[in-house]
């Protein structure tokens, strides 16, 4: 199944982990949009900046740490994602509470790793 997937703290630097992502989520065939905070591309793609509306998502992987997530709340919960993906590094207990209330499912674990073991 494809899953339209927000990468929020999308980069253009091929050594960050946010980048293998989205090779990673293009080449197992998923609808990925690249949010970022600086003008740049990343896979052919621009990566959007701000909070671009996006219907019908599946899955937000965050790869912001928790003390730059805050301005992402009200756009995660606005999204309406089926579940948002907390990479190492990206925990944060008040926004997976605030996703929970919301009736989005929260994932502790590594984007790359649910891909390569087909748990995505």
């Amino acid at each position: 199944m494809i899953k339209k997937t927000i990468v929020i703290g999308a980069s253009d630097n091929p050594s960050r982990y946010s980048y293998k992502a989205v090779h990673a989520l293009l080449n197992h065939g998923h609808d990925v949009i690249p949010v970022g905070i600086k003008n740049a591309e990343v896979a052919g793609m621009s990566i959007l900046k701000g909070f671009p509306v996006f219907d019908n998502v599946h899955t937000v992987t965050l790869y912001v740490g928790k003390s730059k997530q805050e301005l992402y709340y009200n756009y995660i919960v606005d999204l309406k994602p089926e579940r948002v993906i907390f990479n190492p590094g990206t925990e944060n207990d008040e926004l997976k509470s605030l996703c929970e209330q919301n009736n989005i499912e929260t994932v502790e674990n590594c984007t790359l790793v649910m891909l390569a073991n087909s748990s995505f």
